[in-house]
């Protein structure tokens, strides 16, 4: 899998104007978070080591549907930007993240998750927090011999990199593991403005391997993780996108009964806000039986 380097640090485009703003989680941990417009809340969910300084996606949504009837909310998840962070880490602690924010909306809310964060929303959804509706792009499954599997011991061996402050060991295993980048392009990534915030946010590389367990493993998904996921699902996967991602999202709406599947404007595990603020535009104005 190819991915673009993002060296912006810009935290909103030009258009919209965010407030700031942060919640206490259920364990104490402080969660930092912008949010745009008065309407309907719509929480975007950010994937592996990207956060609101560093990634322009969740802003640019916020910036053009905010000014719409919804209430956008992008936020750093624990250990990111200007969230804070308590151990030990624990997915079910990220979930109540994610509750933070919804009782801060008045809930319910429309939950966004893009590549790992698409997988954090679904676990999410099945804890039964109050969400009406789940949007996602690209959830990074690996579910046949499309790329190599991730390994087994992926989340020990960062674990251990971390714990001995060996960071760029880590960086450099969610890059080619992970990420899929060929190794001989790791120097390329380590010389880019892009290294020093990865190296910031290594210790939480091993959370989105966590949350994405062993559904990188090149196997089937599993059946019984998100069948508690009853209300409207939309997956979306980018046209220029590669084909095992492509392979993900369809096998995702395959297995869910109330997924719809979209194929949208993105190449390279990236899908720019002005092609993703429309599409779900649309899909929160379906009524529960439409389809897309």
């Amino acid at each position: 899998m190819r991915i673009r380097i993002r060296a912006s640090l810009r935290r909103s485009p030009t258009k919209g104007t965010a407030m700031s703003h942060a919640v206490r989680s259920k364990d104490g941990t402080r969660i930092a978070f912008d949010v745009w417009g008065e309407g309907e809340p719509l929480i975007m969910v950010h994937g592996a080591t990207a956060h609101r300084g560093t990634d322009r996606l969740n802003a640019g949504v916020g910036a053009l549907l905010g000014q719409d009837r919804f209430r956008v909310y992008a936020y750093d998840r624990r250990g990111r930007g200007e969230s804070t962070d308590t151990a030990p880490y624990a997915v079910e602690r990220e979930i109540e993240d994610i509750e933070a924010l919804i009782d801060h909306a008045g809930g319910p809310a429309i939950v966004c998750g893009v590549s790992s964060g698409a997988v954090l929303t679904l676990d999410a959804a099945a804890a039964g927090l109050s969400i009406s509706r789940v949007a996602l792009f690209e959830p990074p499954f690996v579910v046949d011999d499309g790329r190599p599997p991730r390994s087994a011991d992926y989340v020990r061996r960062l674990d251990d990199a971390v714990a001995a402050g060996r960071r760029g060991e880590a960086a450099e295993m969610f890059l080619t593991e992970a990420a899929g980048l060929p190794p001989e392009a790791v120097a390329g990534v380590r010389a880019s403005p892009f290294w020093p915030g990865l190296l910031e946010v290594a210790h939480t590389i091993a959370y989105d391997g966590r949350i994405m367990g062993t559904t990188m493993s090149g196997a089937p998904l599993p059946t019984d993780r998100w069948s508690a996921v009853k209300m409207p699902v939309l997956v979306t996967y980018g046209n220029g996108t590669a084909p095992w991602l492509q392979a993900a999202a369809k096998a995702l709406a395959d297995l869910l009964p109330t997924a719809t599947l979209q194929e949208v404007d993105g190449g390279q595990h990236d899908v720019a806000p002005e092609v993703l603020a429309p599409v779900l535009r649309q899909f929160a104005a379906l009524t529960t039986h439409d389809r897309l």
